[in-house]
């Protein structure tokens, strides 16, 4: 099996519409001049962990919000994308060493505006799992408040605050 893949697209049918609370959201993250924070959204036990950890740091990120992925990257029409594509900023949570949404965001955006995050080092768990359901509940969210904390103490203060 060959280890690297050279870059590719995806034709992706078009859309009509938005998404009405994902407009709503975007506008309001475009007015408050929030950091968009995006995260790993697959079924495995790594992305569940990043993706948990995203929802805590863009809570407790007095700056931050979360961004939809899926209309950021495949609505190019939507407020979604123009509010991540207008960020100085935006935080990229993957599950993984595969960094799957960073490197989709990479070819959306300005890689300098990127902060990319492996939450895989921050934890060191799970390599050996699969589903996010064969890990307990109470486990996956001790794993992403302490991959969260370690997030919040890595941001610049003028990211979080």
């Amino acid at each position: 099996m060959k280890a690297s893949t050279p870059d590719f697209s995806l034709d992706v049918e078009g859309v009509e519409g938005h998404c009405s609370t994902g407009e709503k959201h975007a506008e309001e993250a475009i007015a408050n001049n929030r950091i968009p924070v995006f995260s790993c959204e697959g079924p495995c036990i790594r992305g569940d962990i990043a993706r948990l950890a995203a929802n805590i740091v863009a809570r407790e990120g007095e700056n931050l919000a979360r961004a939809c992925h899926a209309e950021t990257f495949l609505v190019p029409h939507s407020a979604m994308a123009r509010w991540v594509k207008g960020s100085t900023k935006c935080i990229v949570i993957d599950g993984c060493f595969l960094k799957c949404h960073g490197r989709v965001l990479n070819k959306l955006i300005d890689r300098e505006k990127i902060i990319h995050i492996d939450a895989l080092p921050l934890h060191r768990k799970f390599s050996k799992i699969f589903l996010m359901d064969d890990v307990s509940d109470a486990e996956r969210n001790q794993t992403a408040r302490h991959v969260a904390d370690q997030i919040l103490n890595l941001l610049e203060p003028e990211v979080v605050a």
